[in-house]
């Protein structure tokens, strides 16, 4: 029996989760995404998670899976152990768009070294994972890989220096993986490291003292006037105090995934056309504008937040059985989720600029709520924490692992091409 039938057949298709974590290069711009494949949690005793099987199911699925919908224009980091390496559905990737990450556990034999070789003649680039040490084992592959991982939790701290050196000598692109501080991604970057995973970027980083700039108020006031349903005129002199949040907004509700159809030309047209819904909706994603210049939706926070939100208003239409006013709210909690992080305040602080409901303040502070457990299932998927808890809170929000993942596509699709249209 093929090596593909085998692992297909292991895992009925639909009992997998996807999780997305993004690499980012040295001037913190996405580059690649990292796709893990996990069992649902009545399957974690068949211990399927990056290996043969979860990786089996995705390819053959792959027309559901589009690899673009997923991933935009970045690159995929997937996940292969010897059985996908030898087997024939590797096949069905595509190179432009796959590096193909060598676990850890697979042993460089004379078959696979020369399997490693046959890939890369058909164009494949690869990857050599959670490298902590410098062995004989790892000389072998590293003449057939172009990246190598170094897994920051599983080396000294004194010892990472003299093994990058020594991989870097090797003409190897490094990617630290499991960067989780500012300091350890600094560390990193002196040390000669090409590429950053973790989320580090994404890590409140308190400043005392910090003050929210008279950009981010006018934008949480605009967002207090629509809270309590001011009228046209006066949110329409709001906006237009600020020229480059007139200009920002514009662009973003002119881009395809706005759905507005005609070009809108001014900023009454906008309110006017959009609607309160959406105009709060373009209000949050201008949050992560950086003051003075216009909003880079390739930025890995506001995808990041971007992406939460569209998450968590398609589980809430779910939940609350399409009720749109929830479907709003749990938008509003998703992007706002990493306020702390962009504006490098407390969260409590950052919700006294703004009026919001109750439940999304509880959600936002404590993960309390319905929102807050939707918010907190999301979270989890960043990290591939799909274990029992993850399973359970799924299981009490009434979602399988097939509406998740269709979920999943349909949010990261929406991401970029607000990405794409909006640039």
């Amino acid at each position: 029996m093929h090596a593909e039938v085998t692992a297909v057949s292991s895992m009925p298709s639909d009992e997998f989760f996807l999780a997305r974590q993004p690499i980012l290069g040295r001037d913190q711009h996405l580059v690649a995404f990292e796709l893990l494949f996990r069992a649902a949690g009545e399957h974690e005793d068949a211990r399927l998670t990056d290996g043969t099987a979860a990786t089996a199911a995705v390819i053959s699925h792959a027309s559901q899976l589009g690899l673009e919908q997923v991933v935009g224009e970045q690159l995929a980091f997937i996940n292969v152990d010897a059985d996908v390496l030898m087997s024939d559905f590797v096949r069905f990737l595509p190179p432009h768009k796959v590096i193909l990450e060598i676990l850890e556990t697979v042993k460089p034999t004379e078959p696979l070294l020369a399997r490693v070789a046959k890939l890369k003649e058909l164009g494949f680039t690869f990857a050599l994972d959670d490298v902590i040490d410098h062995t004989e084992e790892v000389d072998k592959l590293l003449g057939l890989v172009d990246v190598v991982k170094i897994d920051l939790k599983g080396v000294e701290r004194n010892a990472l220096p003299q093994l990058a050196a020594s991989l870097r000598a090797a003409n190897k692109k490094l990617l630290a993986e499991k960067v989780e501080t500012v300091e350890e991604f600094n560390l990193c970057m002196e040390l000669g490291f090409e590429y950053f995973q973790g989320y580090y970027f994404a890590r409140p980083v308190i400043l005392s003292g910090r003050k929210i700039t008279p950009s981010e108020l006018m934008i949480l006031r605009l967002l207090e006037l629509l809270h309590a349903e001011a009228d046209d005129a006066a949110i329409e002199t709001a906006v237009k105090r600020d020229a480059l949040s007139s200009l920002n907004l514009l662009r973003l509700v002119n881009s395809r995934a706005a759905s507005s159809g005609r070009r809108i030309e001014t900023v009454s047209e906008a309110i006017a056309k959009l609607g309160r819904k959406q105009l709060r909706r373009w209000l949050q994603i201008l949050l992560y504008a950086t003051a003075g210049s216009p909003v880079e939706l390739h930025s890995p926070l506001l995808q990041l937040a971007t992406t939460r939100g569209k998450l968590l208003e398609l589980m809430s239409l779910h939940v609350h059985r399409d009720n749109a006013v929830c479907a709003e709210r749990a938008f509003t909690v998703g992007i706002m989720s990493l306020a702390d992080a962009l504006f490098s305040m407390p969260m409590d602080e950052i919700l006294e600029n703004v009026e919001l409901a109750d439940d999304v303040c509880a959600a936002l502070l404590h993960r309390e709520g319905t929102f807050g457990a939707m918010l907190d299932v999301v979270e989890r998927l960043e990290k591939a924490d799909t274990g029992p808890v993850f399973s359970a809170a799924l299981k009490r929000l009434g979602l399988t692992a097939k509406q998740v993942r269709e979920i999943e596509l349909e949010a990261f699709d929406w991401v970029r091409e607000l990405a794409c249209e909006a640039a």
